[in-house]
C-alpha cells in the first residue's frame, strides 16, 4: 500500500469514528473484517494519534479558522484537517507541503472545491505558525 493509499484509509477511519462511538481498536478490527483492511503502522499511528490528540487538534483548527465555528466546518473537511494537522505536528518525517497537498487532494475527492480551498488556507496558516 502506498503512503497516499494509507493516508486515504486513515482518513476514512477518522471519518468513520465521527459517527461511531466504538474504540479505535474496534473500528480497526471491523475495517479488517468487513473491508479486508490490513492497517500498516502509519494508519495505526495516525488514526489512534488523531483521537489521542483530538482536543489539541480541534483547538488548533478553531484558532486558525477565523470567523468559522468548528461546528460549521463540514465533517469531511474537519477530518481531513485533523489528519493533516496531526501529520504536521507529530510526524516530522512527512514534509509539511506533502501533508497540505495530500489534504487538499482528499478534499477534492471526498468533499467540494470550496472545502479544498478552505482546508488549504487553514493548513497554510497552521504551517506558518509551527
Amino acid at each position: 500500500m502506498t503512503r497516499r493509499q494509507a493516508r486515504e484509509e486513515a482518513f476514512i477511519l477518522i471519518f468513520e469514528k465521527v459517527f461511531n462511538q466504538d474504540s479505535v481498536e474496534d473500528i480497526l478490527e471491523l475495517a479488517a473484517e468487513t473491508r479486508g483492511l490490513t492497517p500498516d503502522e502509519y494508519i495505526k499511528t495516525v488514526f489512534s494519534g488523531v483521537y489521542d490528540k483530538l482536543d489539541l487538534l480541534d483547538e488548533i483548527i478553531s484558532k486558525n479558522s477565523i470567523g468559522w465555528n468548528i461546528k460549521r466546518i463540514s465533517k469531511t473537511a474537519l477530518c481531513v484537517l485533523r489528519l493533516a494537522i496531526y501529520e504536521i505536528k507529530f510526524m516530522d518525517a512527512i514534509p509539511v507541503a506533502v501533508s497540505i497537498n495530500e489534504a487538499v487532494e482528499l478534499c477534492k475527492k471526498y468533499a467540494t472545491n470550496e472545502d479544498a480551498s478552505f482546508v488549504n488556507g487553514i493548513l497554510s496558516t497552521v504551517a506558518k505558525s509551527i
